[in-house]
């Protein structure tokens, strides 16, 4: 059995007194679904704050971007040992980080191979555009960024990654996929790969989230689909909804 797993990507929200005041309002609600893996992501700058405060709650902390190389002249960046020092897990490939920074599927495979290297699990992202959607290249698409993004690892690091569908045209649109195109998604063009590339155990392993104008209205779509294990969540995880959305997971 998959454990359901559900994240909250802050993306570039909240400075660190508004965030310690978002978790000590979540915090109640969260910390009593200990069925679902919980992870918060705040941005960098309230990292260590939001660490403080998760302490012996069972709630993870990730990070919402690094860097592959261990130091150097990176203005901006974080690396692994920054991390490391303060969470469990880190989102890589992000499509805004992929749209908006020029990362590729060779950078984000270099981020993934450093947080494994380093013990930090990868929440990592993959999802087709618009356009791509439009054009029926989905499945051309997802494979690639699954096949590239993963390319190298051992069967025993492929099997500590989580993976987030995130169509792009759904991000923040309101525009959620439905929860069986998602699920068809997850099955055909990201589970079937993992079992190409690393065999049958994690194909069947790997949580697979789903993510994109993801709500605690619409949640249970999703969470009902045998191949969607739960959700990499943007807006809703900003509310008090978050918690109801990760009681939907537990159910």
């Amino acid at each position: 059995m998959r454990k359901p797993f559900v994240a909250g990507n802050w993306k570039m929200n909240k400075t660190v007194e508004q965030a310690k005041a978002l978790v000590a309002e979540l915090l109640p609600g969260i910390q009593a679904v200990t069925s679902v893996e919980r992870v918060l992501c705040p941005p960098s700058t309230s990292l260590m704050a939001v660490a403080s405060l998760l302490q012996n709650t069972g709630i993870g902390l990730g990070a919402q971007n690094m860097h592959w190389e261990a130091s150097g002249a990176y203005t901006g960046e974080i690396s692994a040992a920054m991390v490391k020092e303060f969470c469990q897990y880190v989102i890589l490939g992000h499509s805004e980080r992929r749209a908006y920074f020029g990362e590729t599927d060779a950078t984000v495979n270099k981020k993934i191979k450093t947080a494994l290297a380093n013990g930090i699990i990868p929440i990592f992202c993959v999802g087709e555009t618009l356009d791509e959607n439009k054009a029926n290249r989905t499945a051309e698409v997802i494979k690639r960024q699954v096949r590239e993004g993963l390319a190298d690892l051992t069967v025993e690091q492929a099997d500590k990654v989580v993976i987030a569908y995130e169509p792009v045209w759904a991000i923040g649109t309101g525009l959620a996929a439905t929860g069986p195109v998602a699920n068809s998604v997850v099955k055909e063009f990201i589970r079937l790969p993992l079992k190409e590339m690393f065999g049958l155990s994690v194909a069947d392993g790997t949580r697979v989230l789903y993510g994109g104008s993801v709500t605690a209205a619409n949640a249970a779509e999703f969470f009902s689909e045998p191949d969607i294990d739960g959700a990499l969540v943007g807006g809703a995880c900003l509310k008090p909804e978050f918690v109801q959305l990760i009681q939907t997971a537990a159910h």
